[in-house]
């Protein structure tokens, strides 16, 4: 077939973004035999039987059809009392809360409804490698916050102050973090909205991982005084609940917001699938148990990973949430690139470079410990081989 010419059909956006480096890491490890992943952002753990027991009973009821633009009603009527019991916050089902085709979904139509050209949305990096791709497909521009180690990779006011300008019109927040594991405790947030409304600056919170909190109960910062008015909260059921391929998430803030993202949605995906929704409903009413379950093996895991990280010579700092750790890979003179190239060829252990995460991540490799204790122990043994010649 002859080729047209991308560079005279492809928008300037289109061209000028870059593919997922995570992505290229994961085709590089499944075309290789024996591989231990660390690389995969999603559990170990399959779907819970009585969620999957739900959905299909749905489908043998007939629920195959389209459900409301925002969801159904009924779940997002659970949803807004899951919020309500487990982070304290108030949302009205009818009209606060929208059902998306996973938190991504949710993160594209939030920036496209509220983002215009030349506004700057700040993003504390590292982060997750999608935020900066979408904020430019809104028309807006991605401005890094860069965090360090130094401080465990959290967010400070004083580092948000020194990246404000007129420009400015959001922030937003992933915690606990997606690389590095950051949490934020309810202290350090007052003291990053204290900022923010000075400003008067809208937040976009994905909290995702929020229930993967290991030594203290997550804060959302939208339930802060005078928070909850400029704040959309993103959130789903892939890493809590283990649902990643049942693509479904929610947003959840001021009515006025998420009405405008509503009609975004409306003309985008129409609805969330209904088959999905009927297993998430499940999930919430039933599926507590399992979570608690998960939380525990993935703290367990935590804490060995960490530990072995710093014995063989790759400093690491405690990960107070999701299931990633962000070792120091500086004293084997590699960048990170070159180290999970090289560690993926030599030892066929496959980490993601922390430069995919933006600049602040160069120096580091993103691992996963979702993974089965066997998979890790063989991973740290592998990885002690190979930083041991470097050393």
């Amino acid at each position: 077939m002859k080729q047209l010419s991308s560079k005279h059909y492809l928008s300037e956006t289109a061209r000028s973004i870059k593919p997922s480096g995570i992505r290229k890491f994961f085709d590089l490890a499944n075309e290789m035999e024996g591989v231990v992943s660390l690389g995969v952002g999603e559990p170990d753990f399959v779907t819970s039987w009585n969620i999957c027991e739900a959905a299909y009973a749905s489908m043998e009821s007939g629920y195959t059809s389209y459900s409301a633009n925002a969801g159904l009603l009924e779940l997002r009527q659970e949803i807004s009392a899951y919020l309500q019991k487990q982070f304290q916050l108030e949302y009205k089902a009818e009209k606060e809360i929208i059902v998306t085709t996973g938190a991504s979904q949710a993160i594209d139509i939030a920036f496209r409804a509220l983002v215009d050209p030349g506004d700057e949305v700040l993003i504390a990096e590292p982060g997750f490698v999608a935020y900066a791709p979408i904020v430019q497909l809104a028309g807006g521009t991605p401005a890094p916050v860069p965090t360090t180690a130094e401080n465990h990779f959290k967010l400070t006011a004083e580092q948000l102050e020194s990246h404000i300008n007129e420009k400015t019109k959001m922030i937003l927040l992933c915690f606990p973090n997606n690389p590095t594991g950051a949490t934020l405790k309810r202290e350090e947030l007052e003291k990053l909205s204290t900022v923010i409304r000075r400003h008067d600056l809208l937040v976009l919170s994905d909290e995702i991982y929020a229930e993967l909190s290991y030594d203290q109960s997550h804060c959302s910062i939208a339930s802060l005084p005078e928070m909850a008015e400029r704040t959309v909260v993103i959130s789903g059921f892939s890493k809590a609940f283990a649902m990643t391929g049942w693509r479904l998430g929610y947003l959840a803030g001021p009515e006025p917001l998420l009405q405008a993202m509503l009609k975004i949605h409306q003309y985008t995906m129409m609805c969330a699938p209904t088959i999905a929704q009927h297993g998430a409903l499940e999930a919430l009413r039933n599926g507590r148990e399992d979570v608690d379950k998960m939380v525990a093996s993935y703290r367990r895991r935590r804490n060995y990973f960490v530990k072995a990280s710093n014995r063989i010579g790759l400093p690491c700092h405690m990960p107070g949430g999701a299931f990633y750790a962000f070792p120091s890979i500086r004293e084997t003179g590699l960048t990170s690139e070159q180290f999970a190239e090289q560690l993926l060829k030599e030892e066929k252990v496959a980490v993601v470079p922390g430069s995919v995460f933006g600049a602040g991540g160069e120096g580091y490799v993103r691992c996963s410990y979702a993974a089965s204790m066997e998979a890790l122990q063989t991973a740290i043994e592998r990885i002690g081989r190979f930083v041991e010649k470097r050393l």
